[in-house]
């Protein structure tokens, strides 16, 4: 990823971790280095995550998507999810 692309987070993964949280984090307050922990998501909740991107955008998630961890950064996510288109 570089560096431009890290510094701005897909709209699409901002817009599921938005609607994971419950509409509850703001997209300017999700940036490439916050943690799924930080942000209060636990494995469950990533496995969630992870299936709600499968069904809305049609993908394969890559095994790097289904190993995320909650002390993995919103970068690690949208890492996994663009190996998986």
């Amino acid at each position: 990823m570089t560096q431009a692309a890290y510094n701005a987070l897909p709209d699409q993964l901002v817009a599921l971790v938005n609607e994971q949280l419950g509409g509850e984090a703001q997209a300017r307050q999700l940036t490439p280095d916050l943690t799924f922990e930080s942000l209060g998501m636990d494995s469950l909740a990533l496995m969630e995550l992870v299936v709600a991107a499968e069904e809305r955008f049609g993908i394969v998630p890559s095994e790097e998507a289904m190993d995320l961890a909650p002390s993995a950064t919103l970068a690690d996510a949208a890492r996994a999810f663009a190996d998986a288109r």
